[in-house]
């Protein structure tokens, strides 16, 4: 823990008392998203001090060129970025003359944020004494629409307080912004067009290169002590890129004057380009009628109806109670499952770092959190978005020599084309099409739906499987197959061979196809014929892939009884992370990458990962053996870690283990475990959290196509409680100590095991285990 302002609260992130030094970090855990659109909870009107504004669109990126010393061939020749979209919140305000800039009061007092996750708001308020004397107290509220997703809202209120004041409300929509990771220093939008009238702006403007054309809108209406000023005066000042009008209000003291602006986005993929602006007075037109109340009540409706099915309560614990709501909030800020072109990056709406786009994470870690907490289509989604970009995965490969339609899947991306640009990643870390394939596989597990795998998954398992077979190098040393020159799930490892993770998920991932070519050939013959016909696969390329998978080498110490993370593993010294000087940690922050390289310390789950995805595949005392090894040495500097070590934990028992990896991944963005929230939260590692108390502490699993439970309780709980939604029928589980309850929504019974006992829940009825 690295930070403890965030008070703690059942359903909200409450921050008081301003403190400079904190505003970033609170930009981004304030940040709000609607799944089409995002925002950090940047202050509406200037500050001078130091910030980190940015607003998202989602989809719309830019390929921003390779920065590197040294090219290598096969480098991807830009690095995707998710694009800091034209300011549409901004609001200057000067009172009595003098702008306000919390940066430059001369008092402030009773500063307060509240990010309401129950009903999907952010507040702002605070008291402040400007240097001309006059006092005001300040109340702003804004969310971003779940019904109308291009749209969003914001009501400033301002009150002088010791003497009346002139108010002059400045709102603006701007497309001069910038990334703050931008490369080379590049601005990614070009102005086309801005236009305004007397009570609303809109400039347009389209991507550079990738040529996404987006119109930011704003209407404003002013208010004094809640009535409309129906003719208040206008200033309109304009240029190629920004609108501003300007409007000043006369207040006693006491009374309230106030802004409501209704602003967001029209985009070229949903809108044609040409009628950007049109769809965006559509968008206005609507919320007028509406009204900002009326508007938040369908917010709040709205967010009632996902937690009531992806809440997960948490009793006598108010800060693990806190912790996962915030995690699920945020998944459902940044994905909805509404857009099967979209896919869920590492920092949503909440930050530039790793550009935003696409990794493993999805299928590693969210598709089991979608597939539980909404409609199975929602994951299914996420798996036709790989199939769609198949193509690129194949080219992918093409560049780095590989051929025969292999596929490699990108590590980064926003279309499919590879796009990171650290060769370590790019070239090696070639893991990631293991999930990609074992997300199929999980699909299918939970949902029962096979008919994704001969539509479209079968195609995509065939590339996979070419790519382990081309990639593997034939040892006649040993007489069995290796790969060589990777980098694992730890990354705090680079150019290493036979790493035990990849090496077992591409054995699986080429037996896995194997059945499926099989299954789909004896029971859907026509998507077989169509299938092999388009990928031109024969009796004897799949017999080499088999025997690949049959003579895969896996690193194993006879030793330590365990399989070794990589060949070199026992020439490091073992010195575990609880010898490390506290002064030393991160040691991403504070070592050079060279001396990580040398160490044994592992950033976040790699052989566990293993034992994580293929649980059954190892004994309870296998799993044990391995984790008492690795666990010591990793440091979990990675925000993926956590979460599996706290599912494995659980199983093993010790739960106390359990429960601390549990509020770290929980919590890791609350409390700042890695000192880095200012860049943006940690999206997809949230649904590692859900997975540690559904999993983890529920002891939830897909066997036999049934649901099997082992619940535990961690002793500072009294209790908790999930859903899941399992193939159309709606089970929650209600875990206290020493017994748990099961109660089912649904026109079928369920039968389910629970501590290796059959249990059968019949709907509307509740059973007690």
């Amino acid at each position: 823990m690295n930070q403890d302002y965030i008070i703690p609260d059942n359903w909200s992130v409450i921050e008081e008392g301003f403190d400079a030094e904190r505003v970033r970090s609170s930009e981004s855990l304030f940040s709000i998203g609607n799944g089409a659109m995002g925002q950090r909870a940047n202050f509406e009107e200037h500050y001078s001090g130091h910030t980190f504004q940015g607003s998202y669109i989602a989809g719309v990126y830019y390929p921003d060129k390779t920065k590197v010393g040294w090219w290598k061939n096969g480098y991807p020749e830009y690095f995707a970025k998710v694009l800091n979209a034209p300011n549409w919140i901004g609001i200057g305000i000067t009172v009595n003359g003098e702008a306000l800039d919390l940066a430059k009061c001369s008092i402030v007092n009773n500063f307060r944020r509240e990010l309401n996750m129950k009903e999907g708001w952010y507040n702002r308020s605070f008291e402040a004494v400007l240097k001309n004397g006059t006092e005001i107290k300040v109340n702003v509220k804004r969310f971003l629409s779940l019904v109308a997703d291009e749209l969003g809202a914001i009501k400033y209120e301002i009150t002088p307080l010791n003497r009346a004041a002139q108010i002059t409300f400045s709102p603006y929509v701007d497309a001069g912004v910038k990334n703050m990771d931008a490369n080379w220093e590049e601005t990614f939008w070009e102005p086309i067009d801005v236009q305004y009238s007397a009570n609303e702006g809109f400039v347009t403007a389209r991507t550079f290169k990738t040529g996404f054309g987006a119109a930011a809108f704003m209407h404003n209406n002013i208010l004094l002590n809640g009535n409309d000023t129906q003719t208040l005066p206008v200033n309109a000042e304009a240029t190629d890129r920004k609108v501003q009008l300007s409007y000043t209000i006369e207040a006693n003291a006491n009374d309230t004057a106030a802004i409501v602006k209704f602003g967001g986005y029209t985009v070229s993929t949903n809108h044609p380009e040409a009628e950007l602006i049109s769809a965006a007075k559509a968008v206005i037109a609507s919320a007028k009628v509406k009204g900002f109340d009326a508007l938040l009540e369908e917010q709040k409706h709205a967010w009632a109806g996902i937690w009531e099915m992806a809440d997960i309560t948490i009793d006598g614990d108010v800060k693990a109670q806190q912790g996962i709501r915030f995690n699920i909030f945020q998944l459902n800020q940044t994905y909805l499952g509404k857009d099967p072109r979209l896919n869920i990056g590492p920092k949503g709406f909440t930050g530039e770092k790793y550009g935003g786009s696409t990794y493993w994470d999805t299928e590693a870690y969210c598709i089991p959190f979608y597939m539980a907490t909404k409609d199975q289509q929602v994951a299914r989604n996420l798996l036709t978005y790989r199939h769609n970009q198949l193509g690129k995965a194949i080219e992918n490969a093409t560049k780095l020599g590989f051929t025969n339609g292999a596929a490699l899947y990108p590590m980064v991306t926003m279309n499919g084309e590879e796009c990171h640009n650290e060769w370590e990643i790019t070239f090696e870390e070639i893991h990631r099409n293991g999930a990609i394939a074992f997300a199929i596989y999980n699909y299918y597990r939970f949902t029962n739906d096979y008919s994704y795998i001969p539509e479209k998954g079968l195609e995509v398992l065939i590339g996979i499987a070419r790519f382990w077979h081309q990639r593997a190098t034939f040892s006649a040393n040993k007489n069995l197959y290796m790969i060589l020159g990777v980098t694992g799930p730890n990354e705090y490892e680079n150019n290493i061979n036979n790493n035990f993770y990849t090496n077992y998920i591409a054995k699986w991932c080429i037996d896995y196809a194997v059945e499926q070519i099989a299954r789909v050939r004896d029971e859907y013959a026509d998507d077989h014929a169509r299938i092999m016909d388009l990928v031109k696969l024969d009796a004897e390329e799949i017999r080499a892939w088999k025997d690949v998978s049959d003579n895969m080498y896996l690193p194993f110490s006879d030793k330590f009884g365990v399989y070794l993370q990589q060949d070199g593993f026992l020439d490091k010294e073992l010195v575990p992370v609880s010898q490390l000087d506290r002064s030393q940690r991160p040691i991403n922050q504070k070592w050079s990458w060279d001396r990580i390289l040398r160490s044994p310390y592992i950033k976040q789950a790699d052989v566990l990962q293993g034992f994580y995805f293929f649980e059954d595949h190892f004994t309870k005392d296998q799993l044990e053996k391995h984790f008492d090894f690795y666990e010591p040495l990793t440091v979990h500097e990675s925000s993926l870690s956590p979460c599996v070590h706290s599912i494995q934990a659980a199983s093993l028992d010790r739960m106390e283990q359990a429960y601390t990896f549990y509020l770290r991944t929980s919590r890791l963005d609350l409390d700042d475990y890695n000192k880095e929230v200012e860049e943006g939260l940690h999206i997809t590692s949230m649904a590692g959290t859900w997975m540690s108390i559904v999993e983890g502490f529920g002891g939830m699993r897909v066997k036999n196509n049934k649901l099997y439970f082992e619940p535990k309780i961690p002793e500072q709980w009294e209790g908790y409680s999930f859903k899941i939604n399992f193939r159309g029928q709606v089970l929650k589980v209600s875990v206290q100590p020493g017994e748990t309850h099961f109660s089912l929504e649904g026109g079928n019974d369920m039968d389910v095991v629970v501590n290796g006992n059959a249990v059968t829940v019949k709907p509307n009825e509740l059973v007690t285990v």
